[in-house]
């Protein structure tokens, strides 16, 4: 048995999520899709770089693919998030690499688009394959939204399944909020955090 790992931030999911997606059930017996969640206790961690949480994250996936996939939240990363760092030395990033295996039986691998990203995964020994990074990430299609929100011209809805732009929709009140606020996240080693819960003790 073979699983396919895809961790990615799919915020929103979009066609080209979609498309990895379908080709990594092609290749495997199971994929397990897991959205980057941000905690600080039970408390989920959102911004404009990461707008929808991940139950709606997990809605816009299951419109499209059912339950012809596994979708968790062991990708999940715990305030105060700097205790991941750096990668390798610190405990907290390998308890991360037993969540991401977590259920997962037999042969596995996982899949990025970026071939930074790749050696990281290679490191935490993960089996990447690394794949051709589509042409329209999923942070350009966020920006286009942003632009609908703010009432400029966008092609947004062209860039994502019919029955997530519906549920983008049912949720354009969290579109709106962000739409015009700053961008609290911290980019380190090549990874986006929220700057919200960074250093700050849990609350758990």
């Amino acid at each position: 048995m073979i699983t396919a790992l895809y961790l990615a931030h799919l915020n929103p999911v979009t066609n080209a999520h979609v498309e990895i997606i379908s080709d990594l059930k092609r290749e495997a017996d199971t994929v397990k899709v897991m959205p980057v969640v941000f905690r600080d206790g039970d408390k989920e961690i959102n911004s404009k770089s990461f707008p929808f949480n991940f139950e709606i994250r997990k809605k816009m996936l299951l419109s499209v693919f059912g339950d012809s996939i596994q979708i968790t939240d062991d990708y999940a990363f715990f305030a105060p998030f700097k205790k991941y760092m750096p990668p390798l030395l610190a405990p907290k990033s390998w308890q991360l690499r037993k969540q991401i295996l977590r259920g997962v039986q037999g042969d596995f691998f996982s899949y990025t688009g970026d071939k930074a990203e790749g050696y990281m995964l290679k490191i935490y020994r993960l089996n990447p394959k690394v794949g051709e990074r589509k042409s329209l990430s999923a942070a350009s299609v966020k920006e286009k939204l942003y632009d609908a929100a703010l009432g400029k011209e966008s092609s947004w809805k062209e860039y994502v399944p019919e029955s997530i732009a519906k549920i983008i929709e049912e949720e354009w009140e969290t579109v709106e909020r962000f739409s015009n606020s700053e961008d609290l996240t911290t980019r380190v080693v090549g990874m986006k955090f929220p700057k919200e819960g960074w250093s700050k003790n849990s609350s758990k």
